[in-house]
């Protein structure tokens, strides 16, 4: 591998980091699925590339794909996350609702006994 081809990998790689760092936020796992894609793809596309004299086509190609695996990964997690936490919000809401009805139970029978 010679260092050109480190060096647009590497190019590549941070400028990825430096548009996803841009925005102040925290990643979500859709972002950082696409990212890390996106950065494999790009590396690994520039080693190939290099194989065949054309590391920046490579890197670029590599990129694309790998960005749009990312994705599809990301995007999934993403989905799957958002799931688990709209499943754990019924989950309180219906043990909060459990609890209320433990103590109107209780507060019926308090005022049964003192009849």
């Amino acid at each position: 591998m010679s260092k050109n081809t480190v060096g647009i990998g590497a190019l590549v790689v941070a400028a990825l980091i430096f548009a996803a760092g841009c925005s102040g936020q925290a990643l979500s796992t859709r972002e950082k699925g696409t990212l890390g894609g996106a950065g494999i793809g790009a590396a690994t596309g520039a080693i190939i590339g290099a194989a065949v004299g054309a590391p920046g086509a490579g890197a670029a190609i590599g990129g694309a794909l790998g960005g749009v695996t990312g994705y599809a990964v990301g995007n999934s997690m993403q989905n799957t996350e958002n799931e688990q936490a709209q499943t754990q919000v019924q989950i309180q809401q219906q043990q909060s609702e459990i609890e209320r009805q433990r103590q109107e139970l209780e507060r019926l029978k308090q005022q049964q006994e003192l009849q």
